[in-house]
């Protein structure tokens, strides 16, 4: 095992078209810039690691294996000895919601509020440093961590006063807000429900303080916007997050332009050090077409060319829509979000403009619903290499499963989720319902393209934490250790996979990312542990020495 201070001293810290290969030769003898010697290297497609080289000139790597680095290394190549330390690409992480996020690093973060009265603890104390006018945001609080009773104004009220309160839980479709919130944005017993969305109200039919989905908007207009500056600012501090994570980059499948904006200014000043796909929604086809009429599909550190919407809500907030009605809940079977027709108005002249649509679908009515969408689509428009996206893909009728190979659709999955909603899904939809719920290993089994992310913040924007839930789906709670639903495991690889060659290409990079591979950008990632010889439950400890993005160290530990 590698020292850190030894690793250190080594000297690390000194439809979219699908872009074509760089313009670097793998058959050039010309020498390297940087010399990486003595990793136990994961490529991304073998089967196993070896140790290995990887030499490196400009921003891709030239060169793989020790004979052909040892043979290009000339008196200005830069030799880094990585004492046999273990290497592997750049991890990517294909659903954050990056901006929003980033911006919570500073917010009240409720993820670790285990009571009622620790939430309100948390609140309390936040709400009394406050300067005036200025509200008290956060997320991460879970009613299902002390047994599922929701939580209403009352509860905030006698310790926050006229200071307003917005706080999420931790899935971002559910809020919670004061009084004082609630009368600032106008919200009581008249206010009439939105679309896609509900006013949670009393048996007296008051508002109770909770707005499940698009209702979210009715708060979300008259919170005092961050300035541009501020956005940026959180944005690197959530680069500098992720990069210490060994990731490499991130999608953002985004339902607003706020990411996207930060993104072009932070484009304008330079590299980003962490590589983006933006997404922006699916209603503003127009914006975006202007600006890649503009100005192209963006770069290697910036691309764009996604658009994403909505279908329904989720399942902890019993707005994710299915069939039948919620066991928990029967007066409910979740929320439409958007119109079938809508939807399938907008992709169709999406993919016309030969953007990708990625559609969130949760509930086994909504998925449904957006197979059809992009297979009715699909047989519109004709073939082409679309590469339509299922955000979540997270209840499915058995029926369906095979659809996503069949309808060439990639099943974008958070193998976190599994661990978390895993505590309580049953209460939510019954045993029956479960076949078809989270069942990753089933639509891998079918051939179906897949990538993984973590829907950060819903869960940790650390790829180890995602891959050892996609092995090993252990709840949280501890009381699976078998793994739950233990037939929809995956392999080492296909989680591996899914942070890496199946994320290029669900990002139209392919043939640049994902892969350690003479012509590849050179992203790839220094670990203190060798992920293929440790135990399944160690994978969440491992810790990133040095990320490479580029071929420069965006971090070093």
């Amino acid at each position: 095992m590698l020292k850190r201070r030894d690793f250190l001293s080594a000297g690390v810290g000194c439809a979219l078209p699908v872009l074509g290969f760089p313009a670097i030769a793998a058959s050039s003898r010309e020498g390297v810039e940087t010399a990486y010697i003595n990793a136990m290297l994961w490529d991304g497609y073998s089967a196993a690691p070896s140790m290995s080289a990887i030499g490196v000139t400009g921003e891709h790597v030239s060169c793989v294996g020790a004979e052909a680095v040892k043979a290009r290394i000339s008196k200005r190549t830069r030799v880094v000895d990585l004492q046999g330390a273990f290497v592997m690409p750049g991890l990517m992480d294909c659903h954050t919601h990056f901006s929003l996020a980033s911006l919570a690093l500073t917010e009240v973060d409720l993820r670790g509020a285990k009571t009622p009265q620790m939430m309100v603890d948390q609140i309390a104390a936040r709400a009394r440093t406050v300067a005036k006018g200025h509200w008290v945001l956060g997320t991460g609080w879970d009613a299902d961590q002390w047994g599922g009773a929701l939580p209403d104004r009352s509860w905030l009220d006698k310790v926050t006063g006229d200071v307003p309160v917005s706080v999420s839980r931790y899935d971002l479709h559910m809020l919670l807000l004061n009084s004082a919130a609630l009368r600032l944005a106008g919200i009581n017993r008249d206010t009439p429900d939105i679309a896609g969305g509900v006013i949670v109200r009393d048996r007296n039919g008051e508002p109770t303080g909770l707005l499940k989905d698009t209702a979210k908007t009715l708060v979300e207009a008259v919170i005092p916007a961050y300035s541009p500056l501020e956005i940026d600012d959180a944005m690197r501090r959530g680069i500098a997050l992720g990069l210490s994570k060994g990731v490499t980059r991130v999608h953002c499948p985004e339902i607003d332009w706020r990411t996207h904006e930060s993104l072009m200014r932070l484009r304008a000043q330079g590299e980003t050090n962490l590589r983006f796909y933006s997404m922006v929604p699916l209603p503003d086809w127009e914006r975006l077409l202007r600006q890649v009429q503009e100005q192209g599909w963006g770069d290697d550190w910036v691309r764009w060319g996604g658009l994403k919407a909505l279908a329904d809500g989720s399942l902890g907030s019993r707005s994710a829509l299915f069939q039948q009605p919620y066991n928990d809940d029967r007066s409910t079977r979740g929320v439409r979000v958007h119109p079938v027709r809508d939807l399938l108005e907008w992709t169709l002249i999406a993919d016309r403009h030969n953007f990708q649509v990625a559609i969130h679908a949760i509930g086994d009515q909504a998925t449904h619903d957006v197979l059809d969408i992009f297979q009715t689509v699909s047989d519109r428009n004709g073939p082409r290499d679309r590469r339509f996206r299922m955000e979540h893909a997270q209840s499915l009728q058995l029926a369906d499963i095979g659809r996503f190979k069949k309808e060439n659709v990639i099943a974008s999955i958070q193998p976190y989720h599994a661990i978390d909603d895993g505590r309580w899904a049953v209460r939510r939809v019954g045993p029956e319902r479960l076949k078809g719920t989270f069942a990753y290993r089933s639509i891998v089994d079918q051939g179906a393209r897949f990538c993984c992310g973590s829907d950060w913040p819903v869960a940790p924007l650390d790829p180890f934490t995602g891959i050892q839930a996609a092995v090993l789906r252990q709840t949280l709670d501890g009381k699976n250790p078998g793994g739950w639903m233990p037939e929809q495991k995956l392999t080492l690889l296909q989680a591996l996979s899914g942070y890496t060659t199946g994320a290029a290409y669900a990002g139209f990079s392919e043939n640049r990312m994902g892969r350690i591979l003479p012509g590849f950008l050179a992203d790839f990632v220094v670990l203190d542990k060798n992920i293929f010889i440790i135990p399944f439950e160690q994978i969440n400890s491992m810790s990133t020495l040095s990320t490479i993005v580029g071929g420069k160290a965006r971090y070093t530990a």
